[in-house]
């Protein structure tokens, strides 16, 4: 007998296996083409077939205090698309989106985000911080060591805010943005003040992982609390126990319990901001405008998002810019609706 866990990730590399010379088909592609996705955009939940899909081998590489993991697709010689997963969720997030982008034509860099998956510190005395300045830092610490020098960035949730972070901070790293939910840098001043009670409700978890007995429960059950996550974020995701149980892999990591319970105090002020980054949480704190072309996406049906169809963060964007709203899809728009979101990351590179 095998437990849940061990039995998905042996049928995992099975699936990895089986699906990477599909998948470095599509990656061989070098089409100059990037008009439109192999697939037809839509929006509609379920489909692309989520977890059929697999990624090949994954890889490593050590970023300045990371050995990061992650997952690639096209060549070296293509134009740089960086694509950044959510809490609680992971690379598995755009196991669909990168062979579409690949197969026009781009190279795919998928990481997981530090205390996820194969992601590591390289040194256990290194402090797990992880206030938003350092995510952004690592993704370009990433991109230092593959030598890229210019990359399209793409997220929602955590990996919003870290896209938005590099495209405010440092704009001539990127060539485009697409960013769910629009602008989510936090103002820690701003994010004193009390939303109104049903979006409060929303963020129940944030208010639980203040205290101890939230932190014991994310410890003890990872995998029941993030199911519960994306069912409230997802109402019409359709989901199965093997998308499910592949991506909860990710939660092993040793780091996680401490990434994720430190990143959510330090929202709500509990814990102080370290030194070393001060200076840049400090422009991060005046709610830097984002210059360069930007799509931003909203799920008709996530709970976070906000209401105006975009207009609540329209003046955070000042270069060019188009929003677009995806009906009947909620928070986590890469995995329910991957042809939609490859399409805005070539829409964008075209702005």
């Amino acid at each position: 007998m095998i437990d849940r866990r061990t039995f998905g990730k042996v049928v995992g590399t099975g699936m990895a296996t089986a699906s990477l010379a599909g998948l470095a088909s599509a990656c061989s592609t070098t089409t100059a083409d990037r008009s439109s996705p192999t697939a037809p955009p839509t929006n509609e939940p379920g489909k692309g077939k989520p977890g059929d899909s697999a990624f090949g081998p994954l890889k490593q590489i050590r970023a300045d205090t990371l050995d990061i993991g992650y997952a690639e697709a096209g060549s070296a010689q293509d134009p740089a698309v960086i694509l950044l997963h959510g809490w609680p969720y992971d690379i598995h997030s755009y196991v669909e989106v990168a062979p579409l982008l690949a197969a026009k034509g781009y190279r795919v860099i998928v990481p997981y985000l530090r205390g996820h998956g194969t992601t590591r510190f390289l040194s256990s005395s290194t402090p797990r911080n992880a206030e938003q300045s350092v995510f952004a830092l690592d993704i370009v610490a990433l991109m230092d060591a593959l030598g890229i020098e210019k990359a399209i960035l793409a997220g929602y949730d955590w990996g919003s805010r870290t896209a938005d972070i590099i495209a405010a901070l440092w704009p001539e790293r990127v060539k485009g943005l697409v960013s769910v939910t629009g602008y989510l840098i936090t103002n820690l001043e701003a994010n004193k003040k009390p939303l109104p009670p049903k979006s409060e409700w929303a963020w129940w978890y944030q208010y639980y992982f203040s205290t101890e007995r939230g932190r014991l429960g994310l410890e003890q059950n990872r995998d029941d609390l993030a199911k519960l996550i994306w069912k409230f974020n997802s109402p019409t995701w359709n989901f199965t126990d093997a998308t499910f149980d592949r991506t909860a892999t990710a939660f092993d990591n040793p780091d996680y319990v401490p990434i994720v319970i430190y990143n959510y105090r330090w929202r709500l002020d509990l814990i102080k901001s370290d030194p070393q980054y001060a200076s840049l949480e400090k422009k991060l704190a005046q709610s830097p405008v984002i210059t360069v072309p930007t799509i931003t996406l909203d799920g008709e049906v996530d709970p976070f998002t906000p209401p105006g169809n975009g207009s609540s963060y329209r003046d955070k964007f000042t270069g060019r810019y188009t929003h677009r709203t995806l009906k009947g899809i909620g928070h986590n728009v890469p995995q329910e609706a991957p042809a939609a979101f490859a399409q805005a990351v070539i829409d964008v590179d075209t702005l």
